[in-house]
């Protein structure tokens, strides 16, 4: 039997226009394309996608059920919870931890945004030991398009830096639903350019570019590289997908499968993506640059790295583009981790299965680059 309460979500679809600016409540044009009708919206339509969810990891289930309820309800975004979400997904940096007793130079500098007066802050991490130019990893943060800052994973990308020896960038870039598409991507690739063309000064060598992101910012990684194929912009070697978001559709089994458990269930989903589109997502004019899922042709892409949960909104095309990219010739490496829900190698880094995959990330790292 499916797990959730299917006539409960549009009600919380039809609460987004709340929020969104330019999505006014009687559901009239929005200027972006198609009108946005939210009455009409039902993410649930196709009812044979409904599918029972496997069981959650036990180590896994108990740290989730650990956190305040609270802290859990907001892993359900909807529009009244935006402020809180922020909050919970912004927090001061501790600079000791992150330098790694001297092995890893922190600098913060702001760099050119993609339009004149626009500025984006970048956090850069720099090996101490040995000598470059090193591989670069660029980072594009997570928190479904509205929140999140260029700190996120930090923590991460330092290990990144010591273990593995490498540069990472990471930008902050500006959040729907003030900011919607394609501010944020367009916001993300001025940042990788940036890098590009800053490769000698940052001693990376542009021939080892990697872009990386969990979640949200996965799903602007993928983005980066087809605007890079696309533009003929920066040569990308990797991209690293952890549990990317990369269909705004909810088309999937698993897209529909979770109401009000684990984290980032459907409702959530479906209130990012109409916050970073500005309009009701799933109709025809939404951009692969916006929705990689909905990019016809995916060769000539960089060679990938995805993992996932197998309990999350995100399973079902993480699976379907990790497919679709090896049968366009892209090297694929996948992992689906057992029992897991969105987010849970960062929120629980002490179970098991989150120790298994961060060492299944670096070990990627460490092969490629080698």
């Amino acid at each position: 039997m499916p797990s959730f309460d299917a006539g409960a979500q549009p009600d919380r679809v039809r609460q987004l226009a709340e929020f969104l600016p330019e999505c006014p409540p009687d559901g009239t044009s929005t200027g972006r394309g198609q009108a946005a009708n939210l009455d009409d919206v039902d993410p649930f339509e196709e009812k044979s996608l409904m599918s029972t969810r496997p069981p959650f990891d036990a180590e896994l289930e108990a740290i989730l059920l650990s956190y305040p309820l609270d802290q859990q309800e907001l892993g359900w975004l909807g529009p009244h919870e935006l402020a809180a979400y922020r909050k919970m997904n912004t927090s001061a940096p501790d600079l000791a931890a992150l330098e790694r007793e001297g092995a890893v130079a922190i600098s913060q500098r702001l760099i050119p945004g993609p339009e004149a007066g626009v500025e984006l802050p970048v956090v850069i991490m720099h090996p101490t030991r040995g000598a470059g130019p090193w591989p670069c990893v660029f980072h594009t943060h997570g928190g479904g398009m509205v929140s999140g800052d260029e700190w996120e994973l930090a923590d991460t990308l330092a290990r990144w830096v010591d273990t593995v020896g490498l540069v990472v960038v990471a930008v902050g870039y500006r959040l729907a639903p003030e900011h919607p598409y394609p501010v944020p991507v367009e916001d993300s690739y001025a940042g990788l350019t940036w890098v590009a063309e800053h490769a000698h000064d940052l001693e990376v060598d542009p021939e080892r570019l990697i872009v990386f992101g969990s979640s949200a910012g996965a799903g602007l990684a993928a983005a980066l590289a087809l605007l890079a194929r696309d533009r003929g912009g920066p040569r990308i070697a990797h991209q690293i997908l952890q549990a990317p978001m990369l269909d705004d559709r909810s088309r999937t089994p698993s897209s529909t499968a979770l109401h009000r458990e684990g984290f980032w269930d459907a409702g959530a989903n479906i209130a990012s993506w109409t916050s970073y589109l500005g309009y009701a997502p799933g109709g025809p004019e939404v951009s692969p640059y916006a929705a990689p899922a909905r990019a016809e042709d995916l060769s000539g892409l960089p060679a990938a790295f995805i993992d996932v949960g197998q309990v999350e909104t995100f399973r079902d095309e993480a699976l379907e583009y990790a497919m679709r990219l090896s049968a366009a010739g892209v090297p694929v490496e996948l992992h689906m981790w057992p029992g897991a829900w969105h987010g849970f190698s960062t929120a629980a880094p002490q179970a098991a299965l989150s120790q298994l995959a961060a060492a299944a990330r670096i070990a990627y790292l460490q092969r490629v680059l080698g």
